[in-house]
């Protein structure tokens, strides 16, 4: 029995920067894959705003030329592209001025009244204010208004607090969207699904059963032409504030009365209030030197940047959750990049069993594990102790249940945007952030950053192409652990 998918009603989805490259790259294409598989109902518009001249056609040209470039061939046909392309318009539009607001607001009413209107700002934070104040001056804000932002949600509390009360003068919290696309991997739902709907994990989910937790997103990539936004937040407010916190909530977070945005997210705001103050020698901050990358032979941040900086480009911490769930369970958080291999992971360690049965020749029990795999290769596997086949005795083996969602769902893995961009649609935040959340974040980050100012805590190196410092392997083996490097 497979659930139904929720329909939406008509709507319009004004992308301001809608000629930027998160549009190009994420946008368009997930719009045009749930248009592809039917979720766009007749009379949905998509309506690119930004300063660039375009014509409707020049606009639907180079959303076509995007879709071209990424979104594989098998997924394209010719009545799917012209469906797409003709619900697409767009308006030159100045966010800083006056200039575009009138057609802007001519276009969404032409189409009559009462559609859900969705803003999504594909832009940098320092006109979200602006583009919030100049929607309602022109009246473009009502009921059925949704705003959706990207992060960088600030760069620290008083940052994230005084960006959150602009948008606040005109957006109730009900209707702002904080967007974190971690959080619409189907991996990372599944965390939920394994935990909320299955009475197997659920009893075992606490500090007498497990031993630790790993989450770590490793690029290979690095900073590209990022590099002058990269030096502006480096991994701690790139991936650490955001991405690695969030999954740290899923994790941690008690069972919500019922599955509603608001119940889920009150449980992640417990965990985000529980967390203990980290000290710093429980962080290590590095910066990435010249080494070798997919693509071979690859500089190091410092020539890449093409100035001095102690910007780090990895971040490893040991955090602390003081509730009665995980009391005396640590959570061992990495993210880098130009690392050993592209992967995102949770990795839930489960304690040894007390006592081995089993003979010297039959080989230790290993600690069983639960691997949440969400990128790339979706997956979930549970590594647990089996008998090796064969007669001459008990033989333990270590290997894996593996669910791969490849080989076990048909068809197109649904990009994380494609349903995120419809939770917006139909007004579900569950996994979207609240205003408070953010500013939790922040409360626990920032004593971080003041911690290693007033040491002086120095930016190590590492070679790219490996998993990080040796620092970050001391502070998880001087707890006799050691880091799941994607071998399992």
């Amino acid at each position: 029995m497979t659930s139904k998918i929720i329909p939406v009603e008509p709507f319009d989805y004004v992308i301001f920067g809608g000629t930027g490259d998160l549009a190009q790259r994420k946008l368009l294409p997930a719009l045009y894959h749930r248009d592809h598989d039917g979720q766009l109902p007749d009379g949905a518009r998509l309506i690119g705003a930004s300063r660039g001249e375009y014509s409707r056609e020049a606009y639907q040209k180079f959303a076509h030329d995007a879709l071209r470039q990424h979104v594989a061939e098998d997924q394209r046909s010719e009545e799917s592209l012209k469906r797409f392309l003709d619900r697409l318009h767009y308006v030159q539009n100045d966010v800083q001025s006056d200039d575009g607001w009138e057609p802007l607001k001519k276009l969404l009413e032409s189409d009559g009244i009462g559609k859900v209107r969705a803003y999504y700002l594909a832009v940098g934070p320092a006109l979200f204010g602006p583009i919030t104040q100049q929607l309602e001056k022109f009246d473009l804000i009502d009921d059925q208004s949704r705003l959706v932002i990207e992060k960088p949600l600030g760069r620290d509390l008083p940052s994230a607090e005084k960006l959150n009360a602009e948008v606040g003068k005109h957006f109730n919290e009900h209707q702002v969207f904080r967007i974190d696309h971690y959080l619409g991997k189907e991996t990372v739902q599944n965390l939920l699904a394994l935990r909320f709907a299955n009475t197997l994990f659920e009893p075992l989910w606490n500090t007498s059963h497990i031993d630790h937790v790993q989450i770590t997103v490793a690029e290979t990539v690095g900073v590209g032409g990022r590099a002058g936004y990269y030096n502006q937040s480096g991994a701690m407010r790139d991936m650490v504030q955001n991405h690695l916190m969030q999954l740290l909530c899923l994790v941690a977070m008690e069972p919500p009365a019922t599955g509603d945005a608001d119940s889920i997210r009150d449980e992640k705001l417990k965990v985000l209030r529980s967390l203990k103050p980290i000290p710093s020698e429980n962080t290590v901050r590095a910066q990435y030197v010249a080494g070798a990358g997919p693509e071979g032979k690859v500089e190091g941040y410092l020539e890449e940047l093409g100035e001095e900086s102690d910007t780090a480009t990895f971040v490893a911490l040991k955090a602390e959750v003081e509730n009665w769930r995980w009391s005396g369970v640590p959570f061992y958080l990495r993210t880098g990049k130009r690392m050993a291999m592209r992967m995102s992971e949770i990795v839930i360690q489960f304690k040894p069993v007390p006592h081995s049965i089993f003979g010297a020749n039959a080989g230790a029990p290993i600690s069983n594990k639960l691997v949440l795999r969400l990128q790339p290769d979706e997956s979930v596997r549970q590594w647990i102790m089996i008998k090796d086949p064969g007669p001459g005795g008990m033989r333990l083996k270590h290997l894996p249940l593996d669910m791969s969602f490849a080989e076990n769902f048909d068809g197109h893995s649904p990009d994380a945007y494609e349903r995120l961009l419809l939770d917006v649609i139909r007004g579900n935040q569950t996994l979207f952030m609240r205003r408070d959340e953010v500013e939790a974040a922040w409360k626990w980050i920032d004593p971080i950053f003041e911690a290693w100012d007033e040491i002086q805590q120095p930016v190590r190196n590492y070679t790219a192409g490996t998993w990080g410092p040796s620092q970050a392997i001391a502070l998880i083996e001087r707890d006799g652990r050691t880091w799941n490097d994607g071998d399992e």
